[in-house]
């Protein structure tokens, strides 16, 4: 199986190379771009979702991973997208893509499987984008996560993992305290009923969140103050493009993105302002690289009325698309003078070049 793997990889992605279209299909910093790519989406069913919240943070994955085949299309490219299911390895084979273009966040509804992916391609030595098997394996424990830049010297809220109501809690954390799902991202179950203010309303969410998760909680103090999100790009050289997001509600101490805000309306109770510190961007990039991230990455952090930085999530393979599509990685390349078809240029021709196998 290695054998005819390596076989596969080594004489397919070498005849792409070969055949690269370098003057038009650039990647925005001099590199090559595939002739053939796949586009591998969460195969999802509400029955995989354990609620319809949880579903619903994927239902619109075919969607768009067919708007990235289309703009793939637009570059000359050859693109289709297929669902990671127990066909995939199949479907990477019979195609014989140069590159992958990994959109899933979960197999099966599972999002820690979704580091199967990445493992598949290097099993198969087919480059793709985005992160490796051990950076998306870190991204789905979000306590993990806290523990590995805190030692390293960045930033965190102090937090401690609970797995039921009646744990014991740490008498150093201080309130206000935020309860988070510890292996599911896209804001699920964030809403001002996740902030507590006091030991009852701490315990009340925990229950309420093992009981309908089966899963342990994240419990973080709270960082009263702003928001800012912070993207990292790969290329010729690695940039840190960061946005605040400017919330429309003033009055409200607990200022938040709540899954409820995303589901209504679409992300429109914040908008997005251009965030420049020179102070951020070195803490970002030693995060990055904890992180074992690859080709793109995002950090949501939060500033205090000091101006101290707290970093409350890392998100490897953040969501793709254009601004007019209301991908805040498309609004944020906008605010930087770039759209989003040179973002996606960039982000292929840097997996090419530092996904090699030969």
């Amino acid at each position: 199986m290695q054998d005819a793997a390596h076989a596969f990889g080594r004489s397919h992605f070498g005849l792409a190379n070969q055949n690269n279209h370098e003057s038009e299909q650039n990647g925005g910093n001099g590199g090559k771009l595939p002739q053939r790519v796949l586009v591998l989406r969460s195969d999802v069913k509400r029955e995989y979702f354990a609620t319809d919240d949880h579903y619903l943070t994927e239902s619109f994955s075919e969607e768009n991973a067919n708007m990235i085949v289309g703009y793939l299309q637009k570059m000359g490219i050859e693109a289709q997208a297929v669902p990671a299911n127990n066909k995939l390895a199949d479907a990477i084979t019979n195609y014989q893509p140069d590159l992958v273009v990994n959109l899933v966040d979960s197999v099966r509804g599972k999002e820690h499987l979704a580091a199967t992916i990445p493992a598949l391609c290097e099993l198969l030595e087919i480059p793709y984008t985005g992160s490796g098997v051990l950076g998306m394996a870190m991204s789905y424990n979000k306590f993990l996560v806290n523990m590995i830049l805190s030692q390293a010297g960045v930033p965190v809220p102090k937090c401690q993992l609970m797995s039921a109501p009646n744990d014991f809690i740490d008498p150093t954390l201080k309130y206000p305290l935020i309860c988070k799902l510890n292996e599911i991202h896209g804001s699920v179950e964030i809403s001002l009923d996740a902030i507590a203010i006091n030991e009852r309303q701490l315990r009340e969410r925990v229950r309420y969140l093992t009981e309908k998760y089966k899963q342990p909680i994240l419990v973080q103090e709270f960082i009263v103050g702003r928001e800012i999100a912070a993207f990292v790009v790969e290329g010729s050289n690695r940039k840190v493009y960061s946005v605040e997001k400017v919330f429309r509600d003033d009055k409200n101490i607990f200022q938040l993105v709540a899954f409820e805000s995303w589901k209504e309306d679409g992300w429109q109770s914040y908008h997005l302002e251009k965030y420049n510190d020179d102070n951020l961007k070195p803490i970002v990039k030693k995060a990055y690289d904890l992180m074992r991230y690859s080709d793109y990455a995002k950090f949501d952090v939060r500033v205090d009325a000091s101006g101290r930085y707290f970093f409350i999530d890392a998100n490897d393979n953040p969501e793709l698309g254009p601004k007019d599509k209301d991908f805040e990685f498309g609004y944020c390349l906008d605010l930087y003078g770039l759209n989003f078809e040179q973002g996606l240029k960039r982000l292929m021709s840097h997996a090419l070049e530092s996904k090699k196998y030969f």
